[in-house]
């Protein structure tokens, strides 16, 4: 890139990543809410973006990540990622503190220091809340589906957002659901009914809407063949 980019820049790369799904872009208001800014604010932020050929604007389509926007997404969750588990393994910042704490300074941080960060931390896979830090040189961003959408039988392992609300958090640990815990399906009743899951040798009851607020990454079963995650 010809000029770095600006704090907002990054956050509304990262927000159109996460926001926007397979054939449909992240709609400008949608990207508003999530960073919290007006839509005039947005939209002039997805504009300089698209002119920098980092982002596609299509009418219709809303917003989505060129090649290019791409890697810088995948560049700004790494960093991001890297930024939470020093504050976790390094300071001692509980894990669902990390992420609110990271958006503080990780923005100024040069890259220098964010290497050497990463060195130090002994090359971490995973940021705290159990999602993948993205590499270098590929920028492959996992897919982390939620996890209801595991059908019986599949094994995972699990991921909480930073945005989980603080109650829903407490909840979910009350039931051995933290980040980085295995998990199995046993049962997955239909029609958007509860999952019965395996967690640390204990059976737990998850309805829908709960299930849909945990995301996974998820692990080859038994007599199926190891696939490279696709990337989202």
């Amino acid at each position: 890139m010809d000029a770095a980019l600006s704090k907002s820049e990054r956050e509304t790369l990262k927000a159109v990543f996460r926001l926007a799904k397979e054939g449909e872009g992240a709609h400008t208001g949608e990207l508003a809410a999530h960073l919290g800014v007006s839509p005039g604010t947005a939209t002039a932020t997805v504009k300089r973006l698209a002119g920098r050929g980092l982002l596609d604007h299509r009418p219709y389509r809303g917003v989505e990540l060129t090649k290019a926007g791409r890697r810088e997404a995948a560049a700004a969750m790494r960093r991001h990622r890297i930024v939470e588990r020093f504050l976790a393994d390094m300071l001692g910042y509980a894990w669902n503190e990390a992420d609110r704490l990271a958006h503080v300074f990780e923005h100024e941080l040069p890259q220098e220091v964010e290497d050497r960060m990463y060195v130090a931390l002994d090359r971490p896979a995973t940021c705290p809340h159990g999602f993948p830090i993205p590499e270098v040189d590929t920028a492959e961003i996992p897919d982390m589906p939620p996890l209801y959408q595991l059908e019986a039988g599949d094994v995972a392992i699990v991921a909480i957002s930073g945005s989980t609300e603080p109650d829903m958090v407490a909840f979910l640990d009350t039931l051995g659901l933290r980040p980085g815990v295995r998990v199995e399906v046993l049962e997955k009743h239909p029609f958007d009914g509860p999952m019965v899951l395996q967690v640390d040798g204990d059976r737990r009851t998850l309805g829908e809407k709960v299930a849909r607020q945990i995301y996974v990454r998820k692990e080859p079963t038994k007599g199926s063949r190891s696939r490279r995650e696709k990337s989202a």
